[in-house]
C-alpha cells in the first residue's frame, strides 16, 4: 500500500464561511477529484484532512478568507505539515460570468494555487504576534469607545441646565470627567430633566474612567509582550510598542512567509510604483497595502526626524538634491521597512534555533 508521500500530489482548496466549509480536491492536471461540506468545528477540521488526505498527498492548500473564517483551519493544516496559502476570491469578472456557488469558489481556491496566482502563505497566528493582535484589538476598540463617550458627554453638558454648565465650564477634560463622575442624582431642589442630565453625565463619566483603565491595561500588556520577544526592535530609535505591534501583524508570527524584506515593503505600502512617459521617468504614491502599517513606518519615521541624527542628516542631503519633503519620507518609510524586516526576522530564526 502506498504512503501518502508515494501516492499522487493533490491540492486542496477550501471556501470558508461561520458554520462550514466547502472543500475540493483536485489533481496535478486540474481534474476535480472531490468536492464536501464540513462543518467548522475541531473534528470538523479533522474529519477534512482525513478526506483529503484519503485523495491523495496533500502538500498544499488554498484557503479562502485564512485571516478570518479561515483563521482556525488554518492553524490546524499548518500543524499537519500542509502549506497554507490564501487564495483569492475570483474576482467580479468571475462571478459575472457565473453563478456564485461554494462549491465553485474551493475549486477556484485549489486552482489558484495549482496555477501559482496564489502565492502567499497564510499567517500562522500561533505566535506572540498573534497575541499582539489580540491586545491592539481590544486597546483600540476601548479607545474609540473612550473618544465616543466623551464627545456624548460634552455634547449633553451643551444642551444642560445653565446653572450646571457655568459649574462645569473652563475645566480641563480629565478635571470634567472627575468633577460629573461625582455628579449627585438626587440633589434637592432640581427637576426631572436635571437630574437625568446629571445621571447621564455622571454614567458617561464613569464608562470614560473604566475605558481608560482598560486601555491602560492593554497598552501595559502590549508593551511588555513585544519588549519580552522583540527587545532590539524596541531598542531600535522611532519604535514604539504601538507602531511595533502593528507592524509584526502585518508581518505574522512567521517572517518567512514573505520572499524577503522587498516584498514587506509592498505589503506595507512604502514600495515606489514607477509610471513612465517617454522619456520621462518618474515614481509615485504607493496607494495599496496594509495602510494601518504604512501608518505606522510615517509615524516612526516623523519620531527619528526629530530626534535621530542619522535620519536628519539623510534629510538634509536629499534636500540639497532637489528631493521634496514627501519624496524623502516616502524613502526613509523604505529603509525603516528594512531595517524592521531584517531585525524581526533574524530574532524569529534566532528564537527557532536557525
Amino acid at each position: 500500500m502506498d504512503t501518502p508521500q508515494d501516492a499522487d500530489e493533490v491540492i486542496l482548496g477550501v471556501d470558508t464561511h461561520r458554520d462550514f466549509h466547502v472543500a475540493a480536491v483536485i489533481s496535478m492536471t486540474g481534474k476535480t477529484l472531490a468536492i464536501e461540506s464540513f462543518s467548522a468545528t475541531s473534528s470538523g477540521y479533522r474529519q477534512l484532512a482525513q478526506w483529503s488526505s484519503r485523495l491523495g498527498f496533500v502538500r498544499r492548500a488554498g484557503v479562502e478568507g485564512s485571516g478570518s473564517y479561515g483563521a482556525a483551519l488554518s492553524r490546524y493544516l499548518l500543524s499537519q505539515g500542509i502549506d497554507v496559502i490564501e487564495a483569492p476570491g475570483p474576482g467580479r469578472s468571475a462571478r459575472c460570468r457565473r453563478s456564485p456557488s461554494d462549491q465553485g469558489d474551493a475549486e477556484a481556491a485549489a486552482r489558484a494555487v495549482l496555477s501559482g496566482r496564489a502565492r502567499s502563505r497564510a499567517k500562522s497566528g500561533n505566535g506572540p504576534t498573534e497575541s499582539a493582535r489580540m491586545y491592539l484589538v481590544a486597546r483600540d476598540s476601548a479607545v474609540k469607545a473612550r473618544t465616543q463617550a466623551t464627545n456624548q458627554l460634552k455634547a449633553v453638558l451643551v444642551t444642560a441646565d445653565p446653572a450646571l454648565r457655568e459649574d462645569l465650564t473652563g475645566m480641563k477634560r480629565q478635571a470634567l470627567i472627575r468633577a460629573c463622575a461625582l455628579l449627585d442624582e438626587e440633589a434637592e431642589g432640581t427637576d426631572p430633566v436635571l437630574r437625568a442630565t446629571r445621571f447621564t453625565l455622571r454614567t458617561l463619566a464613569e464608562r470614560i474612567q473604566q475605558l481608560n483603565v482598560q486601555a491602560r491595561e492593554l497598552q501595559q500588556r502590549l508593551s511588555e509582550l513585544i519588549e519580552e520577544h522583540y527587545p532590539q526592535l524596541i531598542a531600535t530609535v522611532g519604535f514604539g510598542p504601538q507602531s511595533a505591534a502593528v507592524l509584526l501583524i502585518a508581518m505574522g508570527d512567521n517572517a518567512d512567509r514573505l520572499r524577503g524584506e522587498a516584498s514587506f515593503s509592498a505589503l506595507c505600502g512604502a514600495s515606489p510604483v514607477e509610471y513612465s512617459s517617454g522619456s520621462r521617468c518618474h515614481r509615485r504614491l504607493n496607494r495599496g497595502g496594509n495602510r494601518q502599517a504604512n501608518s505606522a513606518l510615517h509615524r516612526i519615521v516623523l519620531t527619528r526626524l526629530r530626534f535621530d541624527p542619522r535620519t536628519q542628516e539623510y534629510y538634509e542631503r536629499r534636500v540639497t538634491e532637489g528631493k521634496t519633503r514627501r519624496e524623502i519620507i516616502r524613502c526613509l518609510k523604505r529603509y525603516v521597512a528594512r531595517e524592521f524586516y531584517r531585525i524581526v526576522q533574524g530574532q524569529q530564526q534566532g528564537s527557532s534555533g536557525l
